[in-house]
C-alpha cells in the first residue's frame, strides 16, 4: 500500500515519480505543479481538476476494444455508444467529450427534458440521441423537434401509454416520427450495487405480453417501420459478466422475435450501461476486461441471430461511468492536523508529576526499537489508567494534558522507529493513534455518493510519496455535520504524513469522482461546487482552461431563493461603511475557508 494503489486504479493516468502523483501524459506534469498555478491566481479552496485526454482515452479504448470484436468474429453489425447525460451533464466535461467523439459518430442519451434539449443544442449532427426514462407530451415532442432539425434520434418507450402519446403527437403535427425503441423487462438480473436496475422487478421496461401489444399498436397505426432499437439495462458497474450473458440471450431472442414478426427495420439492441470501474485501492475487484466483456457481447448476439435466422444487430451501449469517472480528480488542502496541540511544545510538566505521567516520559526517552512496539501499547494501557484517574478526580486537567501529549509522542517515535513495513502491524494498534485531518471541502458536496451509498473512491496525497506514511488518518470536511468524515477503516486503511503545516503545504487528491459526484453534490451548509479547471495539453505545455470559480456567497443565496437586495438592503441599514464594506467583500467570495492556522492557504 505505499503506492495508494495507483496500480490497480489508475489505468496508467497518474504514477507516482520523484514523490509526487503526476499525470501520465505528455509532459506528465506533477498534479502539485497545477494546483499551484491555480492557486497562483487566486482561487482557494478544494479544486477539480478535469482532464479532457482521460475522457478521449476512454472513448478511444471503448471504440477499438468493440469494434477489434466485430472484426474478429467477422461480425455484421456495427458498435454505436452514446453518453447517459445523468452521469455528468456539467458543460466543462461535455463540451470536451462532444468534441472527442466527434470522429466516432459518438452521441448523447437524455433522460428528462433538461437534458434531451442538451442532447438537441450540442450533439453533433448524425450522431445517435437516445431518449429513455418516463415521458409526458412535451418531451415526446421535443423529440419529434429534434428529429425535424436532423437529430438521429430515438425514442425508448417505457410503458404503452408512451407509445400511445408518440401516435397522438404525429397526428397533431404531422411532423416526421422519430426512431422508436422498446425497452424490455427481462427476467435476468444483474450483478453489483446496482443490479436491481435489471430484473422482472425492475423500475423500467415492457413485459413480454406488452411488448406484443406496442407490437400490435405500432401496426395499426403504420409505425412498425420506425422500429429500429430494443433496449435493456441490467445494472452499473457490474462485477461479473455472467448475468449479462444471460441477458443478451433473452434479449437476442426478443429481437428475433420480433424481427420475425415483420419488423423489419428493428436493427439494433442497446445493451444500457454496467461497465466496471475500479474503485478499490486495496484488491482488484473487476473480474473481467473490456475486451472479454466485448467478446462475449459479439459472439452471443451473432450467434442467437444465426440460430434464428436474422440480421446481426447492430450494438450501443450507454456506458457512462466507464467514460468519466477517471477524468476528474477532487484535490483538498489539509487545514489543521488534530494531534497538533500533542507537540512537546504544549508539555508543562510540573516538578512531581503522577507516577503514570512519569512512566510515559521514561517510556519516550528509554525507547529503543527492540522496545519500541512493546512501550507503544504500554503508553496506551497508562493513557486509559490516567484517563479512569481522571474521571474520578485523582489527576487534574494539566496532567491529563501531559499524558495525551506524550502518549502521542511515544507512539509516534515507535512508529518511527520499528519502520513497519508490514501495514498490518499498524492496523493492530488501537484507535488513539488516529490522525484526524481536517480538509477544506464538503464531503456531501463532492463526494455525496461516499455518504449516500458508502460510495469507495481512490485517496492519497498529491506530495510526499517518497516518504513513509505513518499516521492512521480519519479525514474530516469542514461541515458542521457529523457524517463529514470519512474515518479510519481498518479493513481498507489509509495511511499519510505527519507534516507541519505551518511549514508547509499538504494535499489529499481523491480519483475517479467524474461519475454522478457533480450533479449528485449537495449544498450542505450552503457550500458549494469546488472551483473546477480543465487541464488541457498544447504544444507539450499545461493550458489551465475554462476556469470555473467556486460560486459567491451572494450567488448561493440567490439560487436558494433568497431576495440578495433585500439582504443588501437589511445589511446595509444595520452597519456602518466599514462594516459594510467588509460584508460587501465577503459575500462576493465563496464559502470555503482561508486558512487561519497557516501561513499558505
Amino acid at each position: 500500500m505505499g503506492n495508494y494503489g495507483i496500480d490497480i486504479w489508475s489505468d496508467d493516468n497518474f504514477i507516482i515519480e520523484d514523490g509526487l502523483a503526476k499525470i501520465n501524459y505528455n509532459c506528465k506534469p506533477s498534479l502539485i505543479s497545477i494546483v499551484k498555478d491555480i492557486r497562483k491566481q487566486d482561487f482557494k479552496g478544494p479544486l477539480l481538476l478535469r482532464f479532457p485526454h482521460i475522457t478521449e482515452k476512454q472513448i478511444n479504448t471503448l471504440y477499438n476494444t468493440f469494434n477489434s470484436s466485430i472484426k474478429e468474429y467477422d461480425y455484421k453489425g456495427t458498435f454505436n455508444a452514446v453518453f447517459p447525460l445523468k452521469v455528468n451533464q456539467l458543460p466543462n466535461f461535455i463540451h470536451p467529450l462532444i468534441a472527442e467523439g466527434k470522429k466516432f459518430n459518438y452521441g448523447l442519451e437524455a433522460g428528462s427534458k433538461a437534458e434531451l434539449v442538451i442532447a438537441m443544442t450540442y450533439n453533433n449532427i448524425g450522431s445517435p440521441i437516445t431518449v429513455n426514462g418516463f415521458k409526458d407530451k412535451e418531451m415526446i415532442h421535443l423529440g419529434f423537434i429534434a428529429k425535424s432539425m436532423g437529430h438521429n434520434i430515438t425514442i425508448i418507450i417505457e410503458g404503452l401509454n408512451e407509445l400511445e402519446i408518440i401516435i397522438e403527437v404525429l397526428n397533431e403535427t404531422k411532423m416526421e416520427c422519430p426512431n422508436i425503441g422498446l425497452r424490455v423487462r427481462l427476467h435476468s438480473g444483474g450483478s453489483g450495487l446496482w443490479a436491481k436496475s435489471g430484473g422482472i422487478n425492475s423500475k423500467f421496461g415492457l413485459t413480454s405480453t406488452e411488448i406484443l401489444e406496442a407490437y400490435e399498436l405500432m401496426e395499426d397505426n403504420n409505425l412498425v417501420k420506425h422500429l429500429t432499437m430494443i433496449h435493456f439495462h441490467i445494472g452499473s458497474a457490474m462485477n461479473s459478466i455472467k448475468p449479462l450473458k444471460k441477458a443478451l440471450r433473452e434479449s437476442g431472442h426478443i429481437y428475433a422475435e420480433l424481427k420475425n414478426l415483420g419488423a423489419t427495420n428493428l436493427n439494433s439492441i442497446n445493451i444500457g450501461g454496467g461497465l466496471a470501474v475500479e474503485y478499490n485501492a486495496y484488491e482488484r475487484t473487476r473480474f473481467y476486461s473490456l475486451s472479454e466483456f466485448s467478446n462475449d457481447v459479439i459472439f452471443t448476439l451473432k450467434d442467437i441471430a444465426k440460430q434464428k435466422g436474422v440480421d446481426e444487430p447492430n450494438i450501443f451501449t450507454e456506458s457512462g461511468r466507464f467514460i468519466s469517472a477517471a477524468s476528474t480528480v477532487l484535490v483538498a488542502p489539509v487545514l489543521e492536523l488534530f494531534s497538533a496541540e500533542y507537540d512537546f511544545e504544549h508539555l508543562k510538566l510540573k516538578p512531581v508529576n503522577p507516577p503514570l505521567i512519569q512512566e510515559l516520559h521514561d517510556l519516550y526517552n528509554d525507547m529503543t526499537k527492540k522496545t519500541a512496539y512493546e512501550y507503544m501499547h504500554d503508553c496506551i494501557d497508562h493513557m486509559e489508567s490516567l484517563l479512569t484517574l481522571f474521571d474520578l478526580g485523582y489527576i487534574d486537567l494539566q496532567d491529563r494534558s501531559n499524558a495525551e501529549i506524550l502518549t502521542h509522542q511515544v507512539i509516534k517515535k515507535a512508529i518511527s522507529l520499528l519502520e513497519i513495513d508490514d501495514y498490518e502491524e499498524l492496523k493492530k494498534l488501537d484507535e488513539n493513534i488516529q490522525e484526524k485531518y481536517l480538509l477544506n471541502f464538503s464531503l456531501f458536496q463532492s463526494l455525496p455518493d461516499y455518504w449516500g451509498i458508502d460510495q469507495e473512491f481512490p485517496i492519497m496525497p498529491i506530495t510526499h510519496l517518497d516518504k513513509k506514511p505513518t499516521r492512521s488518518a480519519s479525514l474530516w470536511d469542514i461541515t458542521c455535520d457529523s457524517d463529514g468524515e470519512l474515518p479510519f477503516d481498518m479493513k481498507k486503511p489509509l495511511y499519510l504524513h505527519d507534516v507541519n503545516l505551518n511549514k508547509e503545504d499538504y494535499f489529499i487528491g481523491f480519483f475517479n469522482v467524474g461519475a454522478y459526484q457533480d450533479t449528485l453534490g449537495m449544498k450542505h451548509n450552503l457550500f458549494s461546487h469546488p472551483t473546477e479547471v480543465n487541464i488541457v495539453f498544447k504544444d507539450g505545455e499545461v493550458v489551465l482552461e475554462k476556469v470555473l470559480e467556486s460560486q459567491k456567497i451572494i450567488d448561493i443565496l440567490e439560487d436558494i431563493d433568497y431576495n440578495t437586495d433585500d439582504i443588501r438592503a437589511i445589511l446595509r441599514k444595520s452597519l456602518n461603511d466599514h462594516n459594510y464594506k467588509d460584508i460587501e467583500k465577503y459575500l462576493n467570495e465563496n464559502s470555503y475557508l482561508k486558512t487561519i492556522w497557516s501561513y499558505h492557504e
